[in-house]
């Protein structure tokens, strides 16, 4: 009995110890209870009935529509090859249009594209929403004696002294609001890279140039002596030869030889957006300087 007895005999230290662990595990079990009572509900997944659910689809099937439905008007004087095959014409046609402009002459109106290129009706009535004739070609138009009379292209041209972009000068740029010493430098060493602008939109690819001052030169310059240029065959240049033209980068053309190699060959200009880092929004640039295998 002793034995037993002297099990239950504690110092006062060891009491004060066991005091506490019981406090301690009080507390704990007090902390767990009041936790399950008040802690926040977890927040219901909102849903929405099938009318709300068919009024979001609806939108979206709008703004999709929109999207795809979105067209950019161009300017039909500077339809590319690639973008002639976008739109749907035949190669004669493009090259119709394409002698048409050599001689340095411009199409005014839709009749007269037709003229030039021989489209057929339903192609023009197709995409002959989509031209944007620029408004120097709008205002070669006068009235005399109460009827509107059409002014011969080179008589408008020589009337407002319209220069040829590719001789402009330094001076030339810097009198043409919006373009300081640095934009005109830039714009001069941007021409001097391409060996000189092909297309007049090409200028809209100097860095930093603003589309209405864009605008403002194309009032006074214009490309009237396209350079020469000698396409390189796109499915034998090598990778020297097209890291020289200014919007491919080497790295990038790197990536064509090695996709024409895994391919075989490339057939359309629309394959090169297939490939990493190529700039697609100057795809339409590409044809000027490469020509696809027959």
């Amino acid at each position: 009995m002793k034995k037993i007895k002297s099990h239950f005999q504690f110092s006062k230290q060891e009491r004060s110890g066991i005091f506490f662990l019981l406090l301690l595990l009080v507390s704990i079990q007090f902390g767990y209870w009041a936790y399950q009572k008040f802690k926040v509900s977890e927040v219901a997944p909102i849903s929405s009935d099938a009318e709300t659910q068919l009024k979001i689809d609806l939108l979206k099937e709008g703004l999709a529509k929109k999207e795809k439905d979105t067209v950019y008007s161009f300017n039909p004087n500077f339809i590319s090859d690639y973008k002639g095959y976008t739109l749907g014409m035949s190669v004669d046609e493009i090259n119709r249009l394409h002698n048409f402009r050599a001689e340095g002459k411009f199409v005014n109106s839709i009749e007269e594209f037709k003229k030039v290129s021989l489209i057929s009706d339903s192609l023009l009535n197709r995409i002959s929403p989509r031209f944007k004739f620029p408004k120097w070609a709008k205002s070669a138009k006068k009235v005399v004696s109460g009827h509107n009379e059409i002014k011969n292209q080179d008589n408008f041209i020589k009337a407002y002294e319209i220069k040829d972009l590719n001789e402009a000068t330094k001076e030339d740029l810097i009198s043409i609001k919006g373009i300081g010493v640095k934009l005109s430098t830039r714009i001069l060493k941007f021409r001097d890279r391409l060996g000189g602008f092909l297309v007049d939109d090409q200028l809209y690819d100097v860095y930093g140039l603003e589309a209405d001052v864009v605008r403002r030169v194309f009032e006074r310059f214009r490309v009237l002596n396209a350079p020469f240029v000698e396409k390189l065959d796109i499915n034998t240049a090598s990778v020297s030869e097209l890291s020289n033209i200014v919007y491919i980068q080497k790295h990038v053309a790197q990536g064509i030889v090695d996709y024409r190699n895994l391919n075989g060959s490339i057939h359309s200009f629309e394959e090169l957006a297939k490939i990493k880092d190529f700039p697609v929004n100057r795809i339409e640039r590409i044809p000027l300087y490469l020509s696809l295998k027959k």
